[in-house]
């Protein structure tokens, strides 16, 4: 199959922008129709035309739901499957009232599927960029079992937890960046609108010009007679960065790398681990077998690191080892951890401990977030004083020699 942009109006006839996946044109045509839109343009993914960036957004993920998307579909499909409505007539409710155009032609094409017999499971595996495995199997058992209602109630409250971690974190991290920026910027404005100025003066000094007043002029030099280069430099270290982290060894070597930031690293660890125990404790309990909940996890996690680590303990609990064994020799668990995890082995309640282990990791998080601004102050107090005094001692140290030669003539 290939991918196909098209353009289309709607039966109220407003154009319809989206991309299908298609063997070719007429199938596009076809499901188009099915769907009540006259197509008016349909070409290759690859072809030239307007339409082209959304798919270049898309490949590069932007565009799809956001978490908090998926938390307000989990609850909408909790509450049709509950209350008894068919899939067709609640699914077909949810792509008219949904705003987000990647998630409402995520549902007409599930809707088409399931018309032509396929279950719910198979359809959601149709859109991988949506729908991750761990959810596509929570689903599947829900569906073999009849809880389709409990699936999504688990579902639900998973995403729901894992929004609120995300957003903490982001929101912690937030200050220190937006502080780092505007000294940064401070920096830019103040090397090449302020320094310029007092260069003639500065050089007057002639060999004399103190070290500071050095360092700043040469920055100032250096900003405004190289900043074409500079911004080139920039976006092709950028491109360089994003090339490398694309490959496997990239991607490995950055992924494990973030993980060991001082003061930040260990809060993207721990949120990370939070989320492995809870995806965990929410697989077993829709009742996936261990190694199939762990293969799940693996390819959830986001995080090329975690994965293997996830990986290597379904690669030991199919040999027949215990999970405390596995997890323990996966190295990602401190000693407490591992005996809750021991406990609900031992008592056939790991959904419970795993569920005690996710809420032992958030509270850490909650913890080091609170105490994150009182650790990074005095880092970002030293770092901006320092730049005040370089500043300070560049601009005012000729002055005060010149003020001594003034006072010696």
């Amino acid at each position: 199959m290939a991918e196909f942009i098209y353009r289309g109006r709607g039966r109220d006839g407003n154009l319809i922008d989206g991309i299908l996946d298609a063997d070719n044109a007429e199938g596009v045509a076809t499901r188009l129709v099915e769907r009540g839109i006259t197509p008016v343009d349909i070409r290759p993914a690859t072809g030239g035309g307007s339409t082209d960036v959304a798919v270049i957004w898309r490949r590069l993920g932007g565009g799809r739901p956001q978490t908090k998307d998926m938390v307000m579909f989990c609850r909408q499909m909790n509450t049709i499957t509950r209350a008894g409505i068919p899939l067709l007539r609640g699914l077909g409710s949810l792509a008219q009232s949904t705003h987000h155009p990647m998630l409402r032609e995520a549902l007409n094409d599930i809707i088409e599927s399931l018309q032509a017999g396929r279950g719910l499971t198979e359809s959601l595996r149709r859109h991988p960029e949506i729908f991750t495995p761990l959810f596509v199997n929570i689903v599947d058992v829900g569906e073999n079992t009849g809880t389709l209602d409990t699936a999504f109630q688990r579902l639900y409250e998973y995403l729901r937890q894992d929004e609120d971690v995300r957003k903490k974190v982001t929101s912690a991290v937030r200050y220190p960046i937006l502080v780092m920026g505007a000294i940064v910027a401070a920096l830019i404005v103040i090397s090449v609108f302020v320094i310029p100025n007092f260069a003639p003066l500065f050089a007057a000094l002639g060999d004399d010009i103190p070290l500071p007043t050095l360092i700043i002029m040469s920055v100032s030099d250096f900003i405004i007679n190289q900043w074409l280069w500079i911004i080139v430099g920039v976006i092709v270290a950028l491109y360089l960065a994003r090339r490398y982290t694309s490959t496997d060894h990239g991607r490995m070597r950055w992924d494990r790398t973030r993980l060991q930031i001082p003061v930040i690293g260990v809060i993207v660890l721990e949120a990370a681990l939070a989320r492995v125990t809870r995806s965990l404790a929410v697989a077993i309990g829709a009742g996936l077998p261990m190694n199939q909940a762990l293969g799940t996890i693996a390819e959830s996690t986001g995080n090329m690191y975690l994965a293997e680590r996830v990986g290597s303990m379904r690669a030991n609990v199919e040999r027949g080892r215990s999970l405390t064994r596995s997890a323990s020799e996966a190295g990602l668990f401190p000693p407490l951890v591992l005996q809750m995890i021991s406990v609900g082995e031992e008592s056939g309640a790991i959904p419970d401990l795993m569920d005690e282990t996710a809420d032992f990791y958030q509270r850490e998080v909650d913890y080091r977030l609170d105490n994150l601004s009182a650790a990074l102050e005095p880092i970002l107090i030293v770092g901006v004083g320092i730049c005040v005094l370089i500043l300070a001692l560049g601009v005012f140290l000729p002055m005060w020699d010149m003020v001594g030669k003034a006072k010696g003539m």
